[in-house]
């Protein structure tokens, strides 16, 4: 029986404890923690819609505590933003898996936090793992992995095409939809809308896991403008505004482009006929082509990779680790 807090009992978070929930035998649920005063008191049953009378608490302190094994991290993006969870954890000999996606790779934004960070798992004997869909999976783990069968590559593409249709507005926002044209290029400038997070890690991380060495990366987003209305319950976006945003990102070696990422999210693609998918093109020696055809859900697949991820982060060396340092995780099936 692994033991295991959560921390974060947003959208993320809620998915991770039915994954946990559904594993009785095999995980044992000690804590939730939320800043969010609305969830703060309420019980997880009360959340999920399900039996579970464990209280989601702001008190952290008390929590870690408890001393689990495991703290699930479902929080916010940046390593500013959840390091002193991160550190809280640690601190209570936790390992951690977190959902930030600079953390898949820290040292591509901020190689003095990740310095930091190291010493002090291998201090406390931890393990600090960032997992997810993306970064984590799709657009770098799962390249890796195909990376395995070429005798040579001279370059990699891959694209990640969907919906951001479920989600709610703090994501609407960072995307730029529902904005004109001059309000996302005044917000890509002035930083309030960043489109993907994670494009230097997962550059960073799948050249690193192949030897190369990347000098230069190169971020562009571009308004994705719709000619039909389009609607969620968060956002309404009328014909010549913006629906979502086209972020790339490039990695260059010696100035020779050898990694391009290319991520088109908005809301609701398939009013202009635009098909959600996953693809991947390594151009070398064999030539792969991979694709995946509607997207593997965002959501899903984060919490998914979190919760298949806890019993490998239980004996994992001590350090920052990334998804290439572990075994290929795998389905971990319920229990009744």
């Amino acid at each position: 029986m692994i033991r295991v807090a959560v921390w974060g009992a947003g959208m993320m978070g809620q998915g991770l404890l039915g994954y946990i929930l559904d594993r009785p035998g095999q995980i044992e649920l000690v804590g939730v923690i939320d800043a969010d005063p609305a969830r703060q008191g309420s019980t997880v049953g009360d959340l999920l819609g399900r039996r579970c009378d464990l209280p989601v608490t702001g008190d952290a302190a008390a929590v870690l505590a408890r001393e689990p094994e495991v703290v699930c991290i479902c929080t916010r993006s940046n390593l500013d933003e959840v390091a002193d969870q991160v550190e809280a954890a640690v601190r209570a000999g936790a390992n951690v898996l977190c959902t930030a996606e600079t953390l898949a790779y820290p040292w591509a934004s901020d190689p003095d936090w990740a310095e930091r960070f190291e010493d002090l798992a291998v201090e406390y004997d931890v393990s600090i793992l960032g997992t997810g869909i993306n970064p984590g999976f799709m657009l770098d783990a799962l390249i890796v992995a195909w990376s395995s069968v070429c005798l040579k590559i001279d370059r990699i593409e891959a694209q990640r095409i969907n919906d951001l249709s479920p989600f709610g507005p703090t994501v609407m926002q960072s995307q730029g939809v529902g904005t004109t044209v001059e309000e996302f290029e005044r917000g890509v400038a002035e930083g309030t809308i960043v489109g993907h997070i994670g494009f230097p890690e997962s550059i960073g991380l799948i050249a690193d896991a192949i030897g190369w060495e990347i000098d230069e990366v190169v971020e562009t987003r571009e308004p994705i403008i719709t000619t039909v209305p389009r609607e969620t319950p968060h956002v309404k976006v009328a014909p010549g505004d913006v629906c979502g945003c086209r972020h790339i990102g490039r990695g260059y070696s010696n100035g020779e482009l050898k990694i391009e990422l290319v991520h088109p999210q908005q809301i609701h693609p398939h009013l202009e006929g635009v098909e959600t998918g996953d693809y991947i093109t390594i151009i070398g020696d064999p030539e792969i082509h991979m694709s995946t055809s509607p997207e593997v859900p965002g959501g899903k697949g984060t919490f998914a990779s979190t919760g298949n991820y806890i019993q490998l982060i239980v004996d994992a060396p001590s350090g920052i680790l990334t998804v290439t340092d572990l075994p290929v995780p795998r389905f971990w099936a319920p229990t009744d």
